[in-house]
């Protein structure tokens, strides 16, 4: 891993349609990322998935590539809430999902943080090592939430 990427990979006790569903739909969204009002989610490429972490950060992300099951990318500017998200002020966060036996693989990447000019006052919250430990808790969570007992 270098300044511009992280990585983290997951073997999850769950089918990858479920895994599916904890990334895309918007209550389960709400649950692992988006602690503020629920997510807004218009799930194709060029759609917006609007994600509110309460405290004023509303972040309106827009979708890359959205091949269900098996892969969903979005760019976020996490340093710029509640901007339009453009090439050169965002982030691209990648999921990959693969079927493994009874359960999913999951590897997350978000990268391009190299080529952002994050404002100083949100360093702590959008820069590279805030994000390290982010995903390290969210995949835990992920994984939690995708193996819970559905009702």
């Amino acid at each position: 891993m270098t300044a511009d990427r992280i990585e983290r990979e997951i073997v999850i006790a769950a089918p990858i349609e479920r895994v599916w569903a904890v990334l895309t739909e918007p209550d389960l969204v709400t649950e692992w990322f988006s602690q503020g009002k629920p997510a807004e989610i218009d799930l194709r490429p060029g759609g917006t998935m609007r994600l509110n972490h309460g405290e004023g950060f509303e972040y309106p992300t827009r979708l890359v590539r959205v091949e269900p099951p098996h892969f969903l990318s979005y760019r976020w500017a996490s340093a710029f809430p509640g901007q339009e998200t453009r090439d050169d002020n965002s982030t691209l966060v990648e999921f990959s999902l693969v079927a493994e036996g009874a359960g999913t693989r999951l590897q997350v990447v978000e990268s391009g943080f190299a080529g952002l000019e994050i404002p100083a006052e949100m360093t702590e919250r959008a820069g590279y090592d805030s994000h390290v430990g982010g995903w390290t808790e969210i995949v835990g969570t992920l994984r939690q939430l995708a193996e819970r007992p559905t009702p």
